[in-house]
């Protein structure tokens, strides 16, 4: 018996769950984002609150480690480590992009056996996070930022099918016109999608370390300099 809270906080999707061996029995997500600062905490107490009502101990929380949102990542993975620090219980980092493959996996049985999958985060302009998947999940291309164009993934489609999804695929449908390329619309990362991953994780004793892992942000943040009006205004001596 393994119970693991979940925490997403990757997107502008802020979700948090409840998993007892393949089985979500708490999730609370708020699509409105991004709220995480007022919500993340709030979610992660009535997940404890549901846990201790039931005489249920967490064995581990699983957050989302990115990549994605600079500030919600923090705040996610940060919520996490608290939680680890005080219940003792060990840190389950798992990839964005491989969360966001979990539903679609489960609702797509018609896939082709050689499909390959392209999960994407929104970044900036035409670029996006992205990586390669079998339908296993092996890694065929790491994860990386792409400025997308019609040649950008040309040599996966070439092989075969493939599969874009996630709230960057929306930037591709056109400028990607190729027969095998494919999209799924309304995929966002979720808490209650890592169970699957993280049962895995736990299973083979795979665990973050608590004091000094960070959230993969792929890209520093940059931080813009506000515009001063007022001396905009003021003329030069």
């Amino acid at each position: 018996m393994s119970c693991i809270l979940h925490i997403e906080t990757s997107t502008k999707v802020c979700s948090v769950a409840l998993s007892e061996n393949g089985v979500c029995l708490f999730e609370k997500a708020d699509m409105e984002g991004p709220n995480h600062a007022s919500l993340c905490g709030v979610f992660v107490e009535e997940a404890l609150g549901f846990a201790n009502s039931h005489a249920i101990p967490v064995d581990a929380v699983a957050v989302s480690e990115g990549p994605g949102s600079y500030t919600g990542l923090r705040i996610g993975y940060s919520m996490a480590k608290g939680v680890c620090y005080g219940y003792g219980i060990p840190l389950i980092s798992l990839s964005t992009l491989q969360v966001l493959c979990v539903p679609v996996l489960l609702r797509h049985d018609e896939m082709e056996d050689d499909a390959l999958l392209i999960p994407m985060i929104d970044a900036r302009r035409m670029e996006v996070y992205s990586a390669v998947y079998t339908r296993a999940l092996k890694p065929v291309r790491g994860v990386q930022a792409d400025v997308v164009d019609a040649d950008t993934y040309r040599d996966y489609l070439e092989r075969g099918p493939v599969y874009f999804f996630g709230d960057g695929s929306a930037k591709l449908t056109s400028v990607i016109q190729h027969p095998n390329a494919h999209f799924i619309d309304k995929i966002t990362p979720q808490a209650k999608y890592m169970f699957p991953l993280a049962e895995r994780k736990l299973v083979c004793q795979e665990f973050a370390d608590v004091a000094y892992s960070e959230p993969f942000y792929l890209k520093e943040f940059e931080a813009v300099k506000p515009k001063n009006i007022l001396s905009s205004l003021v003329p030069n001596p």
